[in-house]
């Protein structure tokens, strides 16, 4: 994507900010009626979707209240939507929604396959716009001048492609990063910030699936101009910046006073940047995002999940003045909260996209669990999130699990807590949410700090029983002491925040937790040897839970770079 002339470029940011405004205060002003816009939203994709082959089948046309879509609708997960999804992405049509997909997104899901997301106009126009542009309002209220020019925005994950992989309806089949709204869907005013970067487009050829190189790429770039802002969305993308300037250093030096990108090349020399960078980074004693852009002004991404462990020590690496504003509470199906303010994690719920339904997320999800509307949440509780909407998914749980922080104009407020997925080896249950709260509380209690964690459940060497043992690479050298005092107390924390911990630790059904030091690269490591085997940095997100002794082992195994084709 080009940038346009620099009054064209102007002239679009103002009509930008005129929408992101606008878009917040219609989902402020929705707040002051939860209930009449929910059943706005329910009667609205049941009269654009009664004559579906879905509609058809969950009779629709009788349904006139939230309780009657319950009862005729179960929840479902994606599995379960899976095969009328199929049908629509083989070319059938009014299978799930009377619009028909114009682009598909991609999702990982917890298995790692990757979803089918159907994208039509009418969840674009209802669903997807709305809390799309609202969601960048705090940052374009506070920090204005991130969009005052087009290299001003690193956008991590804008990756557009020239040749997008299609289904059998002939439809692309992306991520959201991907896809051009203006062409797909007449709005190319939501092309995010950072779009029209000098590296959106990139001046080398390199492969599609080519994902370390295109990082590279730009990265090379960017440490040409005065980024004020980072947008990663998924945090582990933000986190591993640091380390891949810190591995990179060489070879971007070259590169930026070659004119070069993997000496090819790609722009005019600039041997006087590749100083100034090199002396910059001589001073500080390492390079950093703070080094090479002392003007940074703000990251865009997750701030909660495992995110919460790290994220302070994180924004050390970009400025100590740096804020991070948390992106919103949504996954590729559809949104369940945004930030309307600049509160750190939460969002307030989009009540004008989709049905939202929420169940105890202490309990497992079925297809007939009770549910509540966002007005009869409790504060402090984790809940299932259940939405649905006009693109085709209904009452579909999405697998993630939100926390209510508190309550804004009477209305709760939502913050990501985790993945509803549980580990059970020996009936604890635990959730995301419960592991990282224990994670952090055990560090607190010492004064530690935490770079990132995963765990898995492994023999105990002692009893042979089943026990938790975490991976955990700190932010500072810890003392043998501080170690030993941390795993008691993180035993502690999770027999505290899990009733099902708790009783296994007590009937001898599990091992006390063991935990072992890595070194503090190895998560950004393994990062980076995710996106060297070809999985989109968009989707190599921060894994709690790793059972898997494959992705365990390169994890764990003593530290050591990848290779580095650029060396």
């Amino acid at each position: 994507m080009s940038a346009p002339d620099p009054t064209a470029f102007h002239d679009r940011n103002a009509r930008y900010r005129a929408r992101v405004f606008a878009e917040r205060a219609r989902l402020r002003d929705a707040l002051a009626d939860p209930a009449a816009h929910q059943r706005k939203v329910l009667q609205d994709l049941l009269d654009f979707n009664a004559g579906t082959r879905f509609g058809a089948a969950h009779g629709f046309r009788r349904i006139r209240s939230l309780d009657d879509f319950r009862k005729a609708v179960p929840i479902h997960a994606y599995a379960d939507l899976e095969p009328w999804i199929e049908r629509a992405a083989a070319g059938e049509a009014d299978v799930l929604s009377a619009d028909p997909p114009a682009v598909w997104f991609t999702s990982s899901g917890s298995t790692g396959a990757h979803k089918k997301i159907p994208v039509t106009p009418g969840f674009v126009r209802t669903t997807f716009l709305p809390f799309y542009f609202a969601a960048w309002a705090p940052l374009l209220e506070h920090f204005p001048e991130v969009l005052d020019r087009p290299d001003a925005v690193l956008n991590l994950k804008h990756d557009p492609l020239a040749a997008p992989p299609t289904l059998g309806d002939g439809r692309p089949h992306v991520g959201a990063s991907q896809v051009d709204f203006g062409e797909r869907f007449g709005e190319p005013l939501a092309a995010e910030p950072g779009s029209f970067a000098p590296w959106a487009t990139l001046p080398v050829p390199l492969a599609a699936d080519d994902h370390e190189g295109k990082m590279y790429a730009r990265l090379r770039l960017a440490v040409e101009s005065d980024v004020r802002l980072v947008i990663g969305i998924n945090p582990a993308m933000v986190a591993a910046l640091p380390y891949q300037l810190r591995r990179w250093w060489p070879r971007l030096l070259r590169d930026v006073r070659d004119g070069t990108v993997d000496g090819v090349p790609a722009r005019e020399p600039n041997p006087r940047r590749a100083a100034e960078l090199e002396r910059a980074a001589h001073r500080a004693g390492v390079p950093r995002p703070a080094v090479v852009w002392p003007r940074m002004r703000a990251l865009f991404c997750w701030t909660t999940g495992m995110a919460s462990l790290y994220l302070p020590r994180l924004r050390e690496e970009y400025g100590t003045a740096v804020t991070a504003l948390p992106a919103p509470v949504a996954a590729s199906e559809g949104p369940v909260g945004t930030a309307l303010d600049r509160h750190p994690t939460a969002g307030s719920p989009v009540l004008t996209a989709s049905v939202l339904e929420f169940a105890d997320a202490d309990e497992d999800i079925r297809p007939e669990t009770p549910t509540w509307d966002v007005q009869q949440l409790d504060t402090g509780h984790d809940y299932h999130v259940v939405f649905s909407h006009v693109g085709g998914l209904y009452r579909y749980a999405v697998g993630d699990v939100v926390r209510v922080v508190d309550r804004v104009d009477g209305v709760p407020r939502l913050e990501y807590a985790g993945r509803a997925t549980r580990s059970d080896a020996a009936g604890e249950r635990l959730r995301d949410a419960q592991v990282i709260r224990a994670l952090a509380g055990a560090a607190a209690a010492g004064g530690l700090a935490v770079r990132n964690a995963a765990c898995r459940v492994e023999p105990d060497p002692g009893t042979g029983r089943p026990g938790y043992r975490f991976a955990l690479a700190p932010a500072d050298a810890w003392s043998a002491d501080e170690l030993h005092r941390f795993g008691a107390r993180l035993d502690e924390e999770l027999r505290q925040g899990s009733a099902g911990y708790r009783s296994a630790r007590e009937e001898a059904r599990l091992a006390p937790a063991r935990v072992t030091l890595l070194d503090g690269d190895a998560f950004d490591r393994d990062w980076l040897a995710a996106v060297a085997e070809g999985t989109r940095p968009t989707q190599v997100k921060d894994r709690l839970f790793r059972q898997d002794s494959r992705q365990w082992d390169r994890l764990t195994a003593p530290g050591h770079a990848p290779a580095d084709r650029g060396e």
